[in-house]
C-alpha cells in the first residue's frame, strides 16, 4: 500500500532542545483512516502543526505523497487539507464566496467547483444557506462551512480535528457517510477525536498518544493486544487501560 502521508521519530515542540512530542512513528496508507487518540495535553495538537508545516521538527521526518515541505512546497501543501477544531471563517464573505476561493486557490476549473459545490451544500442541507455571510452562521453551520471547504479539494490527505464538534446529529451522518465515500476514491484520512465508540466504528488503525509519546498503535487488534486485554475489549476500554492511570495534563 502507497504512504500518503509518512511520519518518522518525529520529535517536536515549542522550545528548542525541550521537543513536547518524542519519537512519533506512524503512516497512513491510500484509503486508510487512522484516529489520533491521547487525553487532553498528550500532543495531539502539537503533531499535527508538524504535520501541516506550521512547526519545524526538531528530529525525524515527515513526507506527504512521498516529498518532505522543504523539497516540493507546492506538492506538499496542496496534497493535504486540514479541518480545526474551531471553524475561521472570514467574516465578510458568504458560503458560496468561501467555497470559490478555495477553488481558486487548488486550481478548480469552474465545472469542478460547481459540480462538487452543488453536491456538497446539498449534502450538509446548506443549499438555503449559501449566500449568506459567515459572520450570520451558527457554529455548527460555520464547521459545516470548514468541511465543504476541505471536501471540495478532494486532497489525497485529510486532516479532521474533533470532526463532529458542534454537529448535529444530521451533519454527523453526512459527515461520516463523506469520508466513507472518499475512502472508496482512496483519500486518507487523520482523525483525532475523543468521541471513541463513532472513530471506532470507521478507522482502519489508531495512534494512541500520551504524555508526548505513543503509547500504542496498529490496528483494534494490535492495541488491545499491548494493552494486554482480551477480544471483546472495545477502544474506550483499551484507551483507559493505555492512559487512564497517568493522570490529566501534559503537552499540547
Amino acid at each position: 500500500m502507497q504512504s500518503v502521508l509518512t511520519v518518522d521519530g518525529l520529535y517536536g515542540g515549542y522550545i528548542y532542545r525541550k521537543p513536547v512530542i518524542r519519537n512519533i512513528r506512524f503512516s497512513l496508507g491510500s484509503g486508510e483512516m487512522v484516529g489520533l487518540v491521547g487525553l487532553n495535553g498528550a500532543g495531539k495538537s502539537t503533531t499535527i502543526k508538524h504535520i501541516l508545516g506550521l512547526m519545524t521538527p526538531e528530529q525525524g521526518e515527515i513526507r506527504v505523497n512521498g516529498v518532505t515541505l522543504t523539497e516540493d512546497p507546492g506538492l506538499y501543501r496542496g496534497s493535504l487539507a486540514f479541518v480545526p477544531e474551531s471553524p475561521e471563517l472570514y467574516e465578510e464573505l458568504t458560503i458560496r464566496e468561501h467555497l470559490e476561493l478555495t477553488a481558486r486557490v487548488y486550481g478548480l476549473d469552474r465545472s469542478t467547483y460547481e459540480t462538487r459545490s452543488k453536491e456538497l451544500l446539498a449534502r450538509f442541507r446548506m443549499t438555503e444557506k449559501a449566500d449568506s455571510f459567515s459572520r450570520h452562521l451558527s457554529k455548527g453551520m460555520r464547521q459545516k462551512v470548514m468541511l465543504m471547504n476541505a471536501f471540495l479539494t478532494e486532497a489525497p490527505l485529510y486532516i479532521i480535528d474533533e470532526p463532529f464538534l458542534g454537529l448535529d446529529p444530521l451533519g454527523i451522518r453526512s459527515l461520516l457517510e463523506l469520508m466513507a465515500a472518499f475512502k472508496q476514491k482512496g483519500c486518507s484520512f487523520l482523525v483525532s477525536s475523543h468521541i471513541l465508540s463513532t472513530i471506532e466504528k470507521y478507522c482502519d488503525r489508531y495512534v494512541v498518544l500520551d504524555h508526548g509519546e505513543m503509547a500504542a498503535s496498529g490496528t483494534l487488534t494490535d492495541i488491545r493486544t499491548q494493552a494486554g486485554l482480551g477480544t471483546d475489549a472495545g477502544l474506550d476500554e483499551i484507551f483507559f487501560r493505555l492512559v487512564g492511570g497517568s493522570g490529566e495534563g501534559g503537552v499540547l
